[in-house]
């Protein structure tokens, strides 16, 4: 059997990995379609490589991971795929048949502003563009920065600016990382920015980039412009599927996948930025664009590839930041009773719905993430936890001793 991956990021990857470890060299062909000019990275250790140098982290499975599993690497982009031929094509002009196509594309930029096409407008959606951005920063030849929005990406951005010695403004729609908690919890998040030296203009919507070939200004929502030496835009991705144009392949955002992660042609699965897939709290579909998310994907679309009966379990709508000092977790959703403890620089909030934890927000200090997650995916009823549920020790211990006193799921 030939199996095509179309990506190398980090489902692509787990796809390949998985796959060698249940089909090795002779069993399986497999082809990886990929064309940065860097071995397959990690997106969410960037800002860890830019301010440290170690390449452990962003090149997570080694330099020579694609050499090691014995694919065979064509450094193009698919630009169509003919599911009746079972044939994609590439930029390089070469053509790849398969009996297996795997779409693993990623994710881009996605700027519903005028003028984001001009040049001088970064992202760090991929290596290549955050490289170039931070060399000139270290070249000294830029001194201020604008970033344009205050999500999880535009805030890590903003702090590595800020650490690499630029001026920094973010501008921000709403709230500070807005999508991914609440105006509260956005409160501390912005006194640690402010406290880092980014100044944050809240509430002030970006209309558009301006200048004629080249950024010059941007304009904000009542026509006040802001001006910079660099300009980043960091309002969210946006699934790759142009090579799917005239295929047949159901996709709306995203690609449209089953549980098992295949598509509405039976030979092509997808993973990652690009698939549409159900959240495992809300049953609701669609593109859960995170790096965990991407790699349970993998691991899943290449065990149904070699005929296990694994089924996709959910995805999971969860957001961190832990580099650069700024500490916050946000996962599941915020419905129901919330539950609240501040102190100082840190807020914790769960939410909680019929005893169930439906989500949290961790803010300055994270202690028990991992804690709230297991109980919100079992479901277990925590009303016999009581206060302590919400104090950062509470993962010490607590649940083990609850347990064998007979609390815990189930209990009303």
């Amino acid at each position: 059997m030939r199996v095509v991956i179309l990506g190398a990021g980090p489902a692509g990857l787990s796809v390949a990995e998985r796959l060698r470890e249940l089909a090795p060299v002779g069993d399986l062909d497999l082809d990886v379609v990929y064309d940065e000019p860097y071995p397959p990275y990690s997106p969410p250790a960037m800002a860890d490589h830019f301010l440290t140098g170690r390449e452990d982290p962003l090149y997570w499975k080694g330099t020579d991971v694609l050499e090691r599993l014995g694919v065979t690497h064509h450094q193009a982009v698919c630009q169509a795929v003919d599911p009746q031929a079972r044939q994609v094509s590439l930029s390089s002009g070469a053509t790849l048949d398969y009996d297996r196509l795997v779409i693993t594309t990623g994710s881009r930029l996605h700027a519903e502003l005028p003028g984001v096409e001009l040049a001088g407008v970064y992202d760090f959606k991929s290596l290549r563009t955050a490289t170039s951005l931070v060399e000139r920063a270290r070249r000294g030849e830029v001194t201020s920065a604008l970033i344009v929005g205050a999500g999880f990406i535009g805030v890590e951005v903003a702090l590595l600016l800020c650490d690499l010695g630029l001026d920094v403004t973010m501008i921000s729609r709403r709230w500070v990382m807005p999508r991914g908690v609440d105006p509260e919890t956005g409160d501390v998040v912005l006194a640690a920015l402010q406290a880092r030296g980014v100044a944050v203009r809240q509430y002030q919507p970006a209309e558009a980039f301006e200048g004629d070939t080249e950024v010059e200004a941007v304009r904000l929502d009542g026509g006040e412009r802001l001006r910079a030496d660099v300009y980043v835009a960091a309002t969210g991705v946006k699934p790759n599927l142009e090579c799917l144009a005239g295929s047949g392949i159901a996709r709306d955002w995203g690609v449209t996948v089953d549980d098992d992660l295949r598509t509405s042609d039976a030979d092509v699965y997808a993973a990652g930025d690009v698939a549409e897939t159900r959240d495992r709290l809300t049953g609701e579909r669609y593109v859960h664009a995170i790096f965990p998310n991407a790699v349970a994907q993998g691991r899943v679309v290449a065990e149904r590839l070699v005929g296990l009966d694994t089924v996709y379990e959910g995805a999971e709508a969860m957001n961190s930041l832990k580099h650069l000092g700024v500490p916050v977790v946000a996962a599941g959703v915020p419905t129901g009773e919330e539950l609240r403890l501040r102190d100082g620089p840190v807020l914790r909030k769960l939410f909680v719905d019929d005893g169930r934890i439906t989500g949290f927000q961790l803010a300055g200090d994270i202690r028990g993430a991992g804690i709230y997650r297991r109980l919100m995916l079992t479901h277990t009823d925590v009303r016999g936890y009581g206060p302590h549920l919400l104090e950062p020790t509470f993962g010490a211990g607590a649940i083990a001793m609850r347990a064998m006193a007979g609390v815990g799921a189930g209990a009303g």
